[in-house]
């Protein structure tokens, strides 16, 4: 259930309000986030100076008077400092392409103008369900949020039940939905392709062969995510344009006291208000399986949702490849910043980190597989659009690669490939990443949250990035060794996965290269105030989620440890639970929020 106390209201309606289509042949019309901007200037002074100062440090860097040489040194010294030279350079350069797709989104980030929904149109709203892995409550909650939403032409909600689980048929039946399984179908469960076992995918194309043809548009959230009435009232009406393949909307979590999930939703701030709203611009925003509707002509085009760990992506990316057969143009997309489903976020640092394994390995799949086929069938600004989204994973993983790699080189080895003056160094750093904050910072007015806190600087998110990239670096090392990935099916409700020490193994092997590594550079005299700078900033990387773990772990302790606060003294005697006043607090945390 979506918790109380957060104006969801204002948020499923960002984007402005239902217009009447003009014309006889609509199009779907954006606006410019910038150009709504009374202080643009500032956007457009940061959006230049950041990628400059960015690229002049790389320049200052990578100078050729700044390069070592070792006179008379030997052979595999040298070795090493042109590895050093090489590593700091790529470093460098994919910083300054970060920072420059964070200046081109903002300069291109639009907004629909939504439009009112054609009448008449057939919808199935479609949700899935896992018996024993997704509680039957929380699938009674997305049912109910379905039931009560507005459509103007006939609407089904299905349940799409792996196991076809008579607790579910039960509850389809006591609320009017319609169930639908493909459990014990054997050309619906394969071991790979559309039809893959025990996957999301699978299981909405037995659907689709079963029912696709008696609807025009399917809309779908996770089983976790209760939509709004208005989910189609806002989200249809872009529909009217005949390539607009999905539509699709921001993922919020609901279960927002809890602290990891609060660091969860900050850090896809930059994805879901200004990433995807940049895709607009080429009308290829990003396709996202938490909530959307599709046309199911398009998507039956292409034989189906794309076999893959994340077969949202995938699917979007096949689609913007293709081209509308009735109309011979691309098929599009529309993001639209309305929230219009609340759903739950991984409230465990083991269930976090499983989700960004499983959203990093999708992308590295992409690129492997699908991305070749791009510069021959995709246009040209929407195929640089999808290149900068799809090469953020990938330039995380190998920029924290190079960066312990380069710390270990120089203070086990004294390897050096660069020799600039540290002062310098340091003001031209400094002042480029402050550049980019302050860059960062003035997009959080565009945040689509309801949760997070107007003027909040979304430092946790930030947090949450720099730590998720020895995950990368791991789900990048299977990919490219080719070892199997399988779907998993996030824990929801009280089924969050629990955190123990091995959670954090690959952070606590890393903190101890870069501590140990650190200790021999004392021994052996290599002192360099930016390697060691960027060694101790790595560590505290590394240590930093061990660290909210343990903190985390000694307040609830402590907390257990205190006696009840609605506990009194009856007659002298051993305290006695006053449960009347016991209700009060939990009912404030539950609903209140920050």
């Amino acid at each position: 259930m979506r918790p109380e106390g957060y104006d969801y209201d204002t948020h499923s309606r960002l984007a402005g309000p239902l217009t009447e289509p003009v014309g006889p042949s609509y199009r779907v019309q954006y606006t410019s986030l910038l150009s709504r901007e009374p202080h643009r200037i500032r956007a457009i002074v940061l959006m230049t100076l950041a990628p400059l100062l960015t690229g002049a440090l790389l320049a200052y860097l990578l100078w050729p008077n700044h390069w070592v040489e070792r006179e008379g040194g030997d052979q595999w010294l040298v070795g090493l400092d042109i590895t050093m030279l090489v590593a700091i350079g790529l470093i460098e350069l994919f910083m300054v392409v970060n920072v420059v797709s964070v200046a081109h989104a903002t300069l291109m980030a639009r907004d629909p103008v939504p439009v009112t929904p054609e009448p008449g149109t057939r919808v199935a709203f479609l949700t899935t369900y896992v018996p024993g892995k997704e509680p039957l409550d929380m699938v009674r909650a997305t049912l109910e949020g379905a039931t009560r939403i507005h459509h103007t032409g006939p609407l089904d909600v299905w349940l799409l039940d792996e196991g076809d689980d008579e607790q579910a048929k039960a509850l389809c039946q006591e609320l009017g939905v319609r169930h639908f399984t493909r459990h014990g179908v054997p050309e619906w469960n394969r071991p790979k392709g559309v039809h893959k076992a025990r996957t999301k995918h699978g299981n909405y194309n037995a659907w689709i062969a079963m029912h696709g043809d008696d609807y025009d548009f399917f809309a779908s959230v996770d089983t976790d995510h209760v939509p709004l009435p208005n989910f189609l009232e806002r989200m249809m009406g872009y529909f009217r344009d005949p390539d607009v393949a999905f539509v699709v909307g921001p993922q919020v979590y609901g279960n927002y006291h809890n602290p990891v999930t609060k660091a969860a939703e900050s850090q896809q701030f930059l994805f879901h208000a200004l990433i995807q709203r940049a895709g607009n611009r080429y009308r290829a925003p990003m396709f996202v399986g938490t909530n959307n509707v599709v046309r199911i002509a398009a998507v039956q085009q292409i034989g189906g949702l794309y076999d893959s760990i994340t077969e949202d992506m995938a699917t979007g990316f096949e689609l913007h490849r293709r081209r509308n057969p009735q109309t011979r143009r691309h098929w599009r997309s529309v993001y639209t910043p309305d929230v219009l489903a609340v759903g739950e976020g991984p409230a465990s640092w083991t269930d976090f980190f499983t989700q960004q394994m499983r959203w990093s390995r999708g992308t590295y799949e992409t690129l492997l597989k699908q991305y070749w086929k791009a510069p021959f069938t995709m246009p040209p600004g929407r195929l640089f659009s999808y290149s900068l989204m799809l090469f953020y994973y990938p330039m995380t993983a190998v920029n924290w690669f190079l960066g312990i790699l380069s710390c270990f080189l120089f203070l086990w080895f004294g390897a050096s490939g660069t020799q600039v003056t540290a002062s310098v160094w340091l003001m031209l750093y400094s002042d480029a990443a402050a550049l980019q904050i302050c860059l960062y910072l003035w997009n959080r007015r565009h945040n689509v949250s309801p949760h997070e806190p107007e003027g909040s600087g979304g430092l946790a998110g930030m947090a949450m990035s720099a730590l998720s990239a020895p995950i990368y670096l791991k789900s990048f090392t299977e990919a490219l060794v080719r070892r199997p990935s399988r779907f998993v099916v996030t824990p929801k409700g009280g089924g969050t996965s629990p955190d123990r020490l091995l959670t954090f193994r690959i952070h606590l092997c890393w903190a101890a290269l870069l501590a140990t590594s650190l200790a021999a550079s004392v021994v052996l005299d290599h002192t360099h105030v930016a390697m060691r700078t960027w060694a101790v900033l790595a560590m505290v990387i590394s240590l930093a989620p061990v660290a909210v773990w343990a903190v985390t772990l000694l307040k609830e302790r402590r907390a257990r440890q205190q006696p009840h606060p609605a506990a009194r003294p009856v007659d002298g005697t051993e305290p006695a639970l006053a449960t009347s006043g016991a209700t009060a607090p939990v009912s404030s945390t539950t609903t209140g929020g920050n």
